[in-house]
């Protein structure tokens, strides 16, 4: 993740080929799916939204293998947010809402797993998610709207708060409210300096 945030491709791609090797060796499917959610990821940085979507599709499958439970069901949720946002990327509104929803219904068994894996799933996650979802359709008064009702836990991890509030910020901007939108990147900034 921090590699393909910083923009080594390459590292990035070593990184997730490690992580292949360690899931195949360990027979841990849910570390495989993460695995495909994050290749899925560093496909939607590249623009490559189709071959994105189809990593979901198969870091699903693969999480499926796991057994039933908590972990499982926090890692689907993940990945299913993944695909929400490669779905409203490639201008596919109707498939990036069945994909909230299905993260929404798991996101409400879980409830906030922080602590399984690395995505820090949860109702927050799928919160901005549908934020985020919504900004990339350009649906940017509803984004605010949808912003509105979001309440981070003090503890949410500060690159997700930050990454959250850039996205308010994109919204603030294209709709106007240039002064708001300097006062979340500012915010976004104190919380993670270096990945804004």
């Amino acid at each position: 993740d921090i590699c393909t945030k910083l923009g080594y491709a390459d590292l990035s791609a070593l990184a997730l080929e490690r992580m292949a090797w360690a899931a195949e060796r360990g027979s841990d499917p849910l570390v495989a799916s993460i695995r495909q959610y994050l290749r899925a990821l560093a496909y939607l940085r590249a623009g490559e939204y189709r071959t994105g979507r189809r990593l979901v599709v198969v870091g699903e499958a693969t999480a499926a293998l796991a057994a039933p439970g908590r972990e499982r069901d926090a890692v689907t949720g993940q990945i299913r947010l993944g695909g929400a946002v490669l779905a409203a990327r490639d201008n596919d509104g109707s498939t990036a809402e069945q994909y909230l929803a299905a993260a929404d219904a798991m996101a409400d068994r879980t409830g906030e797993a922080t602590r399984v894996h690395w995505p820090s799933f949860g109702p927050v996650n799928v919160a901005t998610h549908r934020v985020r979802t919504l900004v990339d359709q350009g649906l940017y008064a509803k984004a605010l709207d949808a912003a509105k009702s979001v309440r981070m836990p003090e503890d949410w991890p500060a690159s997700r708060a930050a990454h959250f509030r850039a996205e308010i910020a994109r919204a603030q901007l294209w709709t106007g409210r240039t002064e708001l939108a300097m006062q979340s990147l500012a915010t976004a900034r104190q919380l993670a300096p270096q990945q804004t």
